[in-house]
């Protein structure tokens, strides 16, 4: 049996929001890119370690605020795009948030002093990320109930 979900124009923003993500991932790995040449850390070395370079903790603080960001994209990425099915202004919207403040958390990873990154980047992260997952459960319950009962819930 098939089902159909149709799209509204609203869903462009989710999309929007998507891209604007990868465009902030790029930037952040360019910023990574940027703080090998400078603290002298070449590839493949993932981290670098302190006894070997006096810069470690610089490097490695811009290292994992990207890391983190990457780590979190596919659950962010999925909560997004399913909670974008049925409410695509709202997912959209909390999803500009959490992108500013991974921008914010970045930036405040980026400056060597961890703790930093907490201060505006982990406020809207942790209350965007729990907002999303509003929208998110909403159309995952719809999905599951189409898929269980075989009816078209979502008409537009």
């Amino acid at each position: 049996m098939a089902v159909s979900i149709q799209l509204t124009k609203e869903y462009g923003y989710v999309v929007l929001v998507l891209v604007a993500y990868a465009f902030l991932n790029f930037w952040m790995s360019f910023q990574v890119g940027k703080a090998r040449r400078k603290y002298k850390v070449f590839y493949p070395t993932m981290y670098a370690i302190e006894s070997e370079n006096k810069d470690a903790k610089l490097f490695n603080c811009v290292q994992r605020g990207h890391q983190n960001s990457l780590e979190m994209m596919p659950k962010f990425f999925v909560m997004l795009l399913l909670g974008g099915l049925q409410h695509p202004t709202i997912a959209a919207g909390l999803g500009l948030i959490y992108m500013v403040g991974r921008f914010f958390y970045f930036k405040g990873y980026s400056t060597g002093v961890p703790d930093k990154r907490l201060k505006i980047g982990y406020v809207s992260l942790a209350n965007s990320r729990n907002l999303l997952l509003v929208p998110f459960l909403y159309s995952a319950f719809l999905i599951l109930l189409i898929i269980s009962n075989g009816i078209q819930i979502l008409k537009y």
